[in-house]
């Protein structure tokens, strides 16, 4: 009978044993369950996050997408620019040159100007001589003519004078011979 006592004791011992693992277990098993619980409810956070994620994936890579086309778009407007810019460059250089030639021939034009210039100053100042030097020749002119005049009038005078003196001549010359016609005859008698 101690036998049957010490073993229903070593039976109750792990009766207890059993009991104490049992609620052990149990209390294990509500942790876990309270666990398992919290860790659907996180799975079922991290599902509607990650269908969430996808969602905001999805738009993302609609937006994606989309500035994609729109770099695309500016890439090529870029080179579009960049193209027109070459162009534009290309017509500023060729416009710098017609510039410089443009300047260089001004700096001709504005030599050829002056010398055109001082020749005509040159010309001015021959105008103005010549000018004093024809009215000087108008004023001997018109003296010269007055002489001429002055002269004319004293040859025709002279010539007046002369063609009297010559009638005069010729009177006294045939007054002469008459007397000397007079004067041998009046010896030969």
């Amino acid at each position: 009978m101690d036998a049957i006592k010490k073993k229903m004791q070593a039976m109750k011992v792990e009766k207890d044993n059993a009991c104490d693992r049992c609620d052990v277990c149990e209390e294990a098993s509500k942790v876990a369950k309270v666990r398992a619980d919290k860790a659907e409810d996180e799975v079922a956070e991290l599902v509607a996050k990650s269908r969430q994620l996808e969602t905001e994936l999805d738009m993302t890579n609609e937006r994606f997408v989309i500035v994609s086309l729109q770099l695309e778009e500016k890439e090529k407007s870029l080179l579009a620019a960049e193209a027109e810019m070459n162009a534009l460059n290309r017509r500023v250089q060729g416009l710098e040159e017609d510039l410089e030639k443009t300047e260089e021939k001004l700096v001709a034009a504005n030599t050829k100007l002056d010398k055109a210039g001082t020749a005509a100053d040159d010309s001015e100042r021959a105008k103005k001589v010549f000018q004093n030097k024809a009215e000087e020749d108008e004023k001997r002119i018109i003296g010269l003519e007055k002489e001429l005049k002055e002269a004319r009038e004293k040859a025709e005078a002279a010539d007046t004078a002369y063609d009297e003196t010559a009638k005069k001549l010729v009177n006294c010359e045939s007054e002469l011979e008459k007397a000397e016609e007079r004067a041998d005859v009046g010896e030969t008698r």
